[in-house]
């Protein structure tokens, strides 16, 4: 890689499909794609119990008029 701004540029992997069916490859993904996301199940739970309190929260307020 002699041209520095080689780097800097980037591509999709594959795809299948056509439209909104349309989606990368699973064969073609890896870690460099950036696929492993290993605490998002922790971060999802994290995610909607927060939305819950929130939820309860509110839920016995009166909206201003």
């Amino acid at each position: 890689m002699t041209d520095p701004l080689d780097r800097a540029t980037s591509s999709p992997p594959p795809t299948l499909g056509e439209g909104c069916v349309r989606r990368y490859d699973p064969e073609a993904l890896s870690s460099e794609n950036g696929t492993e996301f290993p605490g998002a199940a922790e971060l999802w739970q994290q995610l909607q119990e927060e939305q819950e309190e929130q939820g309860a929260e509110g839920a016995g307020k009166v909206p201003p008029k």
